[in-house]
Formats: C-alpha cells, structure tokens, sequence
C-alpha cells in the first residue's frame, strides 16, 4: 500500500516534518508557490501543511485527493474557505502554538513605544548620553487601561501579562459572554467606550468582512492623545491610511504594526516616514520556540485526521460543521 503524500508549502520548522515522516507519510516541501507549479505538486497529495501562501479555487479544483489543509497558524484567510466547506476538505489550525509568543511581542510594543527607547538608545549612541533630560516624557505601563479587542487564546494570554503590570484590562468581544470575561478579572465593555479610555488598544481578530477596517478614521478619533494601537493580528483591520494621518497629526501617540494589508510593504509606504510607529514584519509568533509548537501541532492536526480522528483536538478543526 502506498504512503499517503504530504505537501509542505512554505518553509517550517523540521519537527513537524519529522513526526510526520516517522508516521509513515511521504513528506515533501514545495518551495516555488506560482499557481501552474502549486496545481501541479497538489493534485495527488492528501495533506498539505499550509505556511502563508494563497491556495485558491483554481488550485484546490485541481487537488484530486486533498482531504485536509493545515494552517501553520491560526489565521487562513489565504484559503479559499466556500471551495473547501463545500468540497469537505478538512482546514485545521494551530489554536495552542503561537499565543505566547504573539502575546509577548505585543507586551515589547507597549514597552517600547511608551518608553521611547528608541530615543534613549539614540542619545546614547550619539555621546549625548548627559543630555538625557531632553528627552520626552517617557511612562509606566502601571494601572494604565488596556483594551484588547477579541478575546481567544491570544487575548487571554495580552490579558495576563498586563494584570502582571498592574494594568487595568478591558475586553470587547461580543462573541464571548461576560462572565466568561469577567472570570479572568477583565471588564467587558462596548468598542466606543473602550477605545474611548484605553491607553493601549490590541487587536486578536481574524480578518474578515466584519473586521475589515474594523479600526478607521471614526475609531482613532475616538482614542485618546496619547494612546498606543498595536495590530498582530491581519492587515487589513486598520486601515493604515487612517493610521497615517493619525500618527502625523498626533491624534494618538503612537502605534506598532506587525501586519500589513499589503505584506511586504511597498517600499514607499508612508509608515517608514513616521518616527512614532513600530513595525514589524509580521513575525509576532515567529520565536525559536513557537515555530516549533506550530510545526509540529499542524504536523499532527493531519496525522489524527488521516489516521486517528479520536486523537484530534476539535478546536484545531474550522470547518467541522460542514464535514
């Protein structure tokens, strides 16, 4: 009996892989992603390992055997979601993997932008290390209010590193009960007002057509002066228009992007003339650590699948309603 195959499209961490060669399954890695080469390698897997390229109706039409595509990550706008439900093709994701990480990059923005340490490291680099009390004011993260817009696995985890500093955490996530909120000593509140409050505002959305431009002219003039917005979660949720003029009129005080509508971004993208925004190339959950969890967790969303569905955490399972 032959081995079931397995695409990996995209680069991943070797653990994966390996556990799923030790499993029996023939492995191979497609590293061209123009869509003649991608119809091409797909048309006889029964897997694919999924990084960030787009796998659309003119490729899946052309899969004879796919049965499940695995996400490395718990984004998959980059799938063509109607095609695969319709078909039953399985889109598993790695729900348990990259909320630590992401939650952590987002805590080194708030650090960083309230801190101006880019200024501090500048003036010591430049033997202007006695004029330090030119600087700007520079803030704690202590008792300031947070608001973190969707609250999964990666809002939950924001959460708790603040309440470590002492921050006062809002949650807007209509989604999500209150007292489930409140259980993890967060205040549930309504999206007007909590931007209207917050000093920092995070965003862990998935994008779709109900959070695209989910933050826009009207939110930033809701937001205080001096507040901070990060995204880590898509482009496309702010509209970086919006943001621009935002950041260069000082509507609020800074932002950190680690995603973009267009990734990468052009070259000229009016970002890059702003001295208040960080940005990041979207590799919020791409630590050491975090890209093994991935690998191998969408590693083993397809072997259960394939193989041992009672092993198979159904929270890594998207479209279970229409299989």
């Amino acid at each position: 009996m032959s081995k079931m195959k397995i695409a990996i499209v995209g680069l991943v961490h070797p653990k994966g892989l390996n556990f799923l060669r030790e499993n029996d399954f023939d492995v191979f890695e497609i590293k061209n992603f123009e869509e003649e080469n991608l119809i091409k390698k797909l048309e006889f897997v029964d897997g694919v390992l999924l990084r960030t390229p787009k796998l659309d109706k003119n490729i899946l039409s052309n899969c004879k055997n796919l049965k499940i595509i695995s996400r490395h990550g718990v984004g998959y706008d980059n799938v063509d979601l109607e095609y695969i439900n319709k078909n039953k093709i399985a889109l598993g994701i790695t729900s348990t993997s990259n909320a630590v990480s992401v939650a952590e990059h987002v805590m080194s923005f708030f650090i960083y932008l309230m801190k101006n340490l880019s200024l501090s490291d500048t003036l010591v680099r430049s033997g202007n290390f006695k004029k330090k009390s030119e600087l700007p004011n520079f803030f704690e993260l202590y008792e300031k209010k947070v608001l973190i817009l969707g609250f999964g696995r990666i809002g939950k985890e924001v959460a708790k590193r603040c309440q470590g500093f002492d921050m006062k955490v809002y949650v807007y996530d209509p989604f999500i009960k209150k007292d489930l909120i409140e259980k993890y000593n967060c205040t549930p509140i309504e999206k007007k007002e909590g931007l209207s409050l917050a000093d920092f505002v995070t965003i862990h959305l998935p994008l779709n057509d109900n959070t695209k431009n989910f933050i826009s002219e009207t939110e930033l003039k809701f937001m205080k002066d001096n507040s901070i917005l990060v995204n880590t979660s898509r482009g496309g949720i702010v509209n970086e228009k919006s943001l621009y003029e935002a950041l260069s009129k000082k509507i609020i005080k800074g932002a950190g992007m680690d995603v973009f509508e267009t990734e990468p971004p052009d070259l000229k993208h009016p970002f890059f003339n702003l001295d208040n925004i960080l940005l990041t190339p979207h590799n919020a959950a791409l630590t050491l650590e975090c890209r093994e969890r991935m690998s191998l967790e969408a590693s083993q969303n397809i072997f259960y699948f394939l193989k041992n569905k009672s092993m198979l955490n159904e929270d890594n399972l998207v479209n279970k309603d229409f299989l």
